[in-house]
C-alpha cells in the first residue's frame, strides 16, 4: 500500500486532507526492527509518532522489572508516541515488537516545522489525540 493511503486510513491523521497527508508522509521516515526489538522504552524521552506498516508490536508497562502488564497489542494501521509530538514528557510504557516489524516515524521537530505553515494538521491531530485520550479514560473508568 502507498504511504500515503495508509496515512489517511490511520485515526490520528484520517481527519487531513490529501494535500496535508501529502506533506507528512514525506516527512516520514521507514525504520525496521527484528522481533523482539524495543522501539521505545518506558521511561526514554519522548521525541515523536510512529506508524506500524507492516509486523506487529505490544505496548507494555513494566517491562524495566516491574510487574509486566500488556497494555494493547498493534498491527498495521495502528500508530502509537502521538503524545511526543506536543511534548517530550518521558514514554509511558514501552513498545517491542512481536515479529518483524516495519515503521514510518516523524520526530517532533519535523512535525512541529510543518505546523509553522499549516496550523490546521495541528487541529485534526489534536482532535485524534484527545479522542484516544477520552476512550483511554473510559477504559480505566469501566
Amino acid at each position: 500500500m502507498e504511504r500515503e493511503q495508509l496515512l489517511e486510513k490511520v485515526p490520528i491523521f484520517s481527519g487531513l486532507d490529501r494535500k496535508h497527508i501529502k506533506q507528512l508522509s514525506r516527512i516520514m521516515v521507514p525504520r525496521t526492527y527484528k522481533t523482539g526489538d524495543v522501539i521505545i522504552k518506558e521511561g526514554d524521552q519522548g521525541a515523536g509518532v510512529f506508524v506500524v506498516t507492516s509486523g506487529k508490536v505490544e505496548v507494555v508497562r513494566g517491562a524495566s522489572g516491574g510487574k509486566l502488564q500488556v497494555l494493547n497489542t498493534l498491527g498495521p494501521g495502528d500508530f502509537f508516541g502521538e503524545m511526543a509530538l506536543f511534548e517530550g514528557f518521558p514514554r509511558s510504557a514501552t513498545v517491542r515488537c512481536l515479529e518483524d516489524t516495519e515503521l514510518l516515524a516523524m520526530t517532533r521537530w519535523d512535525f512541529r516545522a510543518e505546523l509553522s505553515s499549516h496550523s490546521e494538521i495541528a487541529l485534526a491531530v489534536l482532535e485524534a489525540v484527545v479522542r484516544r485520550l477520552r476512550e483511554a479514560d473510559a477504559r480505566l473508568s469501566e
